[in-house]
């Protein structure tokens, strides 16, 4: 099971409402009295709230969607452990696999990835048509190393390269954390042709490094033709604010606490003023030279997580 994330650019409104079926009457009244570029942005905004809960069931990856084309749609699909453990364990569409799996003497683990290796080939083959249609730049799949590995450098590039030999699609990102420990792997996996998805950026610092160790990794790989070699940065945004708020409400003053629930938005304005920066000048027109992409900005946790902010306030204060 996998499911689709948004990336930082803004999709039309009419490819989101086909998406999803949306009737108008199902739409909010505010839509129809801002601007069309503010219109965008609030499909997309909703669209990240309805990623939290929708998700592509094995089901219909052996459906006949599968058979339509698959151009319009968004441009990156994701996968995460708590999305496989849910299908496993609430769907009768993994049994016979599973159980074939077992059966076969294989322990829990390896089952585990023949089920997830073979959900992400399926979801790799519906969406390559986006992918070649777009040059590489849309139609990928995310599939994560195991968060064992989060402080395990090498062990980060080792199961890196083993998940990309094993789906062996070319439209497959392969999921890295952003800890200390997997930032040289990053670059490692870059720089062996693997294009990858970072996750759980959290802080500019981090961002920054996420960024130099795909530089640095497009510039060690040797390679001539860069275009294949892709990369997002997934920047968590509201999970800064259930930080950042609980800080400012034990100073308490007014003034603090006027604050609250903006330094979020602030810190995803700031990252993207970063990335603007790192992708330009002498370094980086070198690699565009050889057919280098930018590293995309992902908006990840996007939905608030206190109940007393509306769950448009990002959109409000952006």
């Amino acid at each position: 099971m996998v499911s689709i994330s948004k990336l930082s650019n803004p999709c039309p409104a009419s490819s989101l409402s086909s998406t999803f079926n949306l009737q108008s009457s199902q739409q909010p009244k505010l839509l129809d009295r801002l601007p069309h570029h503010q219109q965008l942005h609030l499909q997309s905004f909703i669209f990240q709230a309805l990623r939290t809960e929708q998700a592509l069931p094995q089901s219909l990856l052996d459906s006949e969607m599968c058979s339509r084309p698959v151009t319009d749609l968004l441009p990156l699909i994701e996968s995460g452990l708590e999305i496989f453990q849910k299908a496993i364990s609430t769907s009768n569409a993994y049994n016979d696999q599973f159980r074939g799996t077992v059966q076969s003497g294989k322990d829990i683990e390896s089952a585990y990835w023949e089920l997830v290796v073979k959900d992400i080939q399926d979801a790799c083959k519906l969406f390559e048509p986006i992918y070649d249609q777009t040059d590489a730049a849309d139609g990928y799949v995310s599939v994560e190393v195991s968060p064992r590995l989060a402080d395990d450098t090498e062990g980060t590039v080792e199961a890196a390269k083993w998940l990309h030999k094993v789906v062996s699609r070319p439209n497959v990102y392969i999921k890295i954390p952003a800890t200390a420990p997997c930032i040289p792997s990053i670059k490692e996996v870059i720089a062996n042709g693997i294009s990858v998805n970072v996750t759980l950026i959290f802080s500019l610092t981090r961002y920054e490094a996420v960024i130099d160790a795909y530089l640095d990794g497009l510039e060690a790989s040797g390679l001539n033709d860069l275009s294949r070699v892709t990369s997002v940065a997934s920047f968590f945004v509201s999970r800064v604010d259930t930080l950042i708020d609980k800080l400012l409400e034990k100073i308490g003053t007014p003034e603090a606490l006027d604050l609250r629930g903006k330094a979020a938005v602030a810190q995803a304005a700031l990252a993207y003023q970063l990335y603007q920066k790192k992708f330009s000048g002498p370094r980086w027109e070198a690699l565009v030279k050889k057919g280098a992409k930018k590293q995309r900005l992902l908006w990840a946790s996007t939905s608030v997580k206190n109940p007393a902010y509306l769950i448009l306030y990002m959109l409000l204060l952006s």
